[in-house]
């Protein structure tokens, strides 16, 4: 037996010395079809002999997809020899088996099918002898389409060594299911020269060498599509190769200025150095700018056309003065592809005096030290501000009464702090350069207001970068707006506050900054009204959470019998990442089950109840935001048992205590014992209702009581001797005896006046209630002369009214005997006083000065 693989092109066929009993059968993978005969072979072969037992003639073996197919199977006469003569032709499309409708045997030897539509890419058709299935013969046939016409051809020359003209086109978008073959035509017109580049199967790109185009010569170029099933051109393209030149990036050599151009940049670039010999050539130029610190461009682009590169110089106008800009330049010739963007260079433009008003916020808040107002004052550019300048500060002032302006503030920031007075209504804010000042902008200063207006605010992320902000507010008449403030909380500083203005009719705001993940942020919405602003609502928001980066340590703070309560601090702002949502502890016991227990933001304390105080327990505290959760570690702890007699104890001794300190309290207070109470409750004289007469040894003796006996002595509340060693002069007591001014408040003490070495200020707690003065040493006789009394400070009063604590001038009245010259307190602000009769004293209302006049009186 021989294993025959009898094929030939894409007919499949028996030799004659193949008696076919040949078993056929079909391996198919994808659309791909393998056709293998097993013949037995009987008897001798001639190798001469390799005539085909049987054909199939079909109308084509490359269709239209879809398309009908014919075919038509013959078999030789001595193929049939040992198979009778009544042989029935079967048909097979694969393994599929054709119905006998389609088929039809015109005699034993020849048979005819007909597909009414082939749907298959590739497929084999076989013709069968149907008793014993034996293949006869088979033809493949495929199916497709035609190509399509390519698109988009378009071509580009390359001007960097090797130069080369690099075409590219469009295939089609569908699938033709059969092999394709491009061919690329270029036609130049100076030279009547036509050639053809066959590219690889199936690519759609060639590139022609410099050999065969010239740059400056026109070209039609066009590509043709071929396959089994037909063929297709595209449009042609007529092209100059220069004029489809992609230029390298061109270079800007430097960026300046030109004298009192105002808003100019002139720019000097170049070609690169490998494109450099088109330095005559007239290429189109763009420009794009922005300004330093920009994300975005200028769009569209400045266009320049027709510049040569020998003068490689172009301006650009209408900029902002004193402004850095970036500047990018791109070329092209004619209509060819535009080069890549060049590398930026940077200049700035002329300053002037900047232009426009400031956008400002000023938060002003009481001094109640100072009785000022304290000013912190926020601003930015508004959109018609022109800085016009690099170097920019910033001044704020306060306009005079004679028209000249005071500076309050000078500073490069953008914010100030400043003390001010309440008188003040406007101050004035300018921007200043190296070329000038800004026209002021008025800021009025508003007094704070406890006005509400502003219901609720909510504050939640919009994207990565921003915060959706939205607020409702009461229907208030002379509001007028709203005003924006946001920081971060973890940042004191004032110059990471921002803010923004709204009009009334918004009541929501897309906020956006470098606004970081697992930060807090305080936004507040404040009311502006008409003649200040109002009283803000204030939210904190993150624009993205996570759990918290530590757990509180959990601290036992009190135990009871069976319970226990544990505690623990407040985790860090910095550390929160997020709202904290809650606690949670768990414990347990060895054997017992896992028990929790809740606790709020707010609540830093749990009681953990029915606790058995023999067993050893175990807790954690697991501690969440919106979003996360993080457990902390555990800690151990065992309740002690409760001890009676410890407690009854504790509850006597306390008890004890107490008693014992009642009965001492009532024994002081109803003991007859003076110099005991003395100690505890002094006797302090009353002034106003004494005099140095009255104040016996019985009245005084217990005022500073001893522990030891000690003589009765007379004491006077204080009693200052002062050796004089200048007498006054006339004119100095003529002008403090003429004074005019009330006497009922006899002012400080010569001990606590500040004209003294040993001033001790208007607070001291001083008992003296007069002083003596005498003009001569204090062991020495008494002299002739009446002394000079002065009232010193008392913490009992003298009189029934008491003036305020600042000294007044005073004056005494002649006692008899006294001259009128030594009869003074202190200076008096008149210049000479007028001499009058004194007045009729009662001495009843100056208690002191009468016990003095007696003592003396008894002297004499």
């Amino acid at each position: 037996m021989t294993l025959l693989h009898c094929q030939v092109g894409n007919q499949i066929f028996c030799t004659p010395e193949c008696l076919c009993l040949c078993t056929g059968f079909v391996m198919m993978k994808s659309t791909w079809m393998l056709v293998i005969a097993v013949l037995v072979v009987n008897g001798a072969s001639t190798e001469g002999d390799s005539e085909p037992c049987a054909r199939i003639y079909t109308s084509s073996s490359v269709v239209p997809l879809g398309s009908p197919v014919t075919a038509t199977c013959i078999i030789r006469e001595d193929c049939l020899v040992g198979l009778g003569q009544a042989v029935d032709i079967e048909w097979r499309l694969g393994s599929e088996l054709i119905l006998s409708s389609t088929a039809a045997n015109e005699s034993n030897r020849v048979s005819r099918v007909v597909l009414s539509s082939f749907n298959h890419t590739r497929a084999a058709l076989i013709c069968c002898i149907q008793a014993s299935s034996q293949v006869v013969a088979g033809v493949e046939i495929r199916a497709g389409y035609p190509p399509e016409t390519p698109q988009n051809l378009s071509c580009q020359t390359n001007l960097t060594y090797p130069y080369t003209l690099n075409c590219i086109w469009d295939t089609g978008q569908q699938d033709t299911h059969l092999p394709t073959k491009y061919t690329l035509h270029t036609e130049i017109r100076d030279l009547s020269e036509n050639r053809t580049y066959e590219p690889p199967p199936e690519i759609n790109h060639y590139s022609i060498p410099r050999t065969d185009f010239g740059l400056f010569s026109d070209m039609n170029i066009y590509v043709k599509a071929k396959n089994d099933l037909g063929e297709a051109t595209s449009a042609q393209v007529v092209l100059e190769p220069v004029s489809a030149a992609k230029f390298d990036q061109p270079i800007i050599a430097k960026i300046g200025v030109q004298p009192k151009r105002l808003g100019c940049l002139k720019l000097t670039w170049s070609l690169s150095k490998q494109q450099s010999w088109m330095l005559y050539l007239a290429v189109n130029l763009e420009v794009r700018l922005k300004t330093a610190g920009s994300d975005q461009w200028s769009d569209p682009p400045i266009p320049l056309s027709q510049v040569k590169s020998s003068k490689a110089v172009v301006e650009c106008c209408r900029l902002f003065h004193g402004t850095r800009y970036l500047a990018q330049i791109r070329v092209r010739y004619k209509q060819s592809p535009w080069s890549e963007w060049s590398s930026s260079k940077s200049g700035v433009t002329l300053e002037t005096a900047p232009t426009g008003r400031l956008d400002s916020w000023m938060k002003v808040s009481r001094n109640h030290t100072s009785m000022k107002l304290n000013i912190q004052l926020f601003w930015k550019p508004s959109k018609l501000f022109r800085a016009n300048g690099q170097n920019l500060s910033y001044v704020v002032s306060q306009q005079k009464s004679h028209g000249e302006r005071w500076r309050m503030c000078s500073t490069t920031e953008t914010f100030c702090s400043f003390l001010l007075s309440g008188r003040v209504r406007k101050v004035y804010l300018s921007a200043v350069n190296s070329a000038g000042k800004s026209p002021p902008t008025e800021i009025r200063v508003y007094q704070p207001k406890a006005q509400m207006a502003i219901m609720d605010v909510t504050a939640v992320p919009h994207d990565e970068r921003s915060f959706l902000v939205q607020w409702t507010a009461d229907v208030i008449s002379d509001l007028i707006g709203y005003l924006l403030e946001w920081k971060p909380l973890l940042k004191t500083d004032l110059s990471h506050i921002h803010f923004e203005i709204v009009n009334k009719s918004q009541s929501s705001l897309i906020i956006t900054g470098s606004f970081e993940p697992y930060k807090p942020y305080g936004i507040s919405v404040y009311p502006r009204f008409k003649d200040g602003i109002g009283s803000p609502q204030t939210v904190n928001a993150y624009l993205r959470q996570k759990a918290p980066s530590v757990v509180p340590k959990i601290q036992i703070k009190k135990t009871w019998e069976s319970d226990i309560e544990i505690s623990w601090d407040e985790i860090p702002l910095e550390q929160r990442n997020g709202f904290i949502k809650g606690y949670k502890v768990f414990y347990w016991n060895e054997n017992g089950p896992i028990k929790v227990v809740s606790a709020d933001a707010e609540d830093r304390r749990v009681i953990l109840t029915d606790l058995n105080t023999v067993s050893l327990y175990e807790a954690c505290m697991m501690v969440s935001t919106f979003g996360g959760s993080l457990n902390g570690s555990t800690i151990y702890f065992k309740i002690k048992p409760f001890d009676a007699v410890t407690v009854v104890v504790s509850v006597t001794v306390v008890g004890v205590g107490l008693a014992l300190l009642i009965i001492f309290t009532v024994l002081i207070c109803f003991s007859k014992d003076k110099k005991l109470k003395g100690h505890f409750w002094p006797v302090v004289p009353d002034p106003a209702n004494s005099s140095i007469k009255r104040w016996s040894s019985e009245s005084t003796q217990f005022t500073h009581p001893s522990w030891e006996e000690e003589p009765n002595l007379i004491c006077l509340s204080h009693l200052s001797f002062l050796d004089l060693t200048t007498k006054l002069s006339k004119e100095e007591d003529d002008i403090w005896f003429n004074s005019s001014e009330d006497t009922s408040d006899l002012g400080e003490s010569i001990c606590g006046s500040p004209f003294m070495p040993s001033y001790s200020g208007s607070n001291s707690e001083s008992v003296p209630y007069a002083t003596v003065l005498l003009s001569s040493s204090c062991n020495g006789p008494i002299p002739d002369e009446p002394h000079v009394y002065l009232r010193s400070e008392s913490t009992q009063p003298l009189l029934e009214t008491e003036g305020s604590f600042t000294p007044k001038c005073y004056q005494n009245f002649a006692i008899d005997g006294m001259p009128r010259e030594q009869c003074f307190f202190g200076p008096c602000e008149n210049d000479i006083p007028e001499i009058k009769e004194d007045p009729a004293i009662v001495w009843d209302d100056f208690p002191l000065l009468r016990s003095l006049a007696m003592k003396e009186i008894e002297s004499d």
